[in-house]
């Protein structure tokens, strides 16, 4: 038999006094860490101009108060989905919504529209159409994140195609630069 490289070490045999000895020195670092406490944190993350935090007391837009430009017939516009951030960087909120017209059947188009307030805190108004619904998209994700607005989107590629099972995604973002909001396409985007 040929004798080990490594030596049998001595410490590599638990014992009862091990065990004791560990749970000694656990106690003692869990009853010294009760006494020692950290100070209370003073770190605040720093807002950019797009991330902007608003005054409490001014509220985002409300979407029930607008009449959005959406031709419905007889039938109302219903805000599917709504989202609000300072998107201009002013440190007041604006609210996103999406709208569509509260069809009984089929998939109707959704437009996305920006609303915002006066200074005065006066009565929300619609300052920016991001979707018409002339498009005949649909939005089925949506978001307000970093001063900018985010949208997955479905559509059709030809009027072929059956209204219920729309045939193309794609992804959208709107930020609001240099007294517009400019679309883009996100980074990771795909269609299908």
């Amino acid at each position: 038999m040929q004798p080990s490289a490594v030596p049998e070490l001595a410490h590599a045999h638990t014992r009862p006094i091990h065990w004791l000895a560990t749970a000694t020195a656990v106690a003692g670092v869990v009853a010294l860490s009760s006494f020692l406490q950290p100070g209370a944190a003073t770190a605040a993350q720093a807002a950019g101009p797009e991330t902007r935090s608003a005054p409490a007391h001014l509220a985002p837009p409300d979407p029930a108060a607008v009449t959005f430009p959406i031709e419905c017939g007889p039938v109302k516009a219903v805000v599917q989905k709504r989202a609000s951030g300072d998107l201009d960087g002013d440190g007041n909120p604006e609210t996103v919504a999406v709208v569509h017209c509260d069809s009984p059947m089929g998939t109707p188009p959704d437009g996305v529209y920006v609303l915002t307030r006066g200074g005065d805190g006066g009565r929300p108004r619609v300052v920016a159409t991001l979707l018409d619904p002339k498009d005949g998209s649909t939005v089925s994700d949506f978001a307000v994140r970093d001063g900018a607005v985010t949208a997955s989107l479905l559509g059709y590629s030809s009027s072929d195609v059956p209204r219920c099972c729309p045939d193309v995604h794609s992804d959208a973002k709107w930020r609001w630069q240099n007294g517009a909001f400019v679309r883009s396409t996100p980074a990771g985007a795909r269609s299908v």
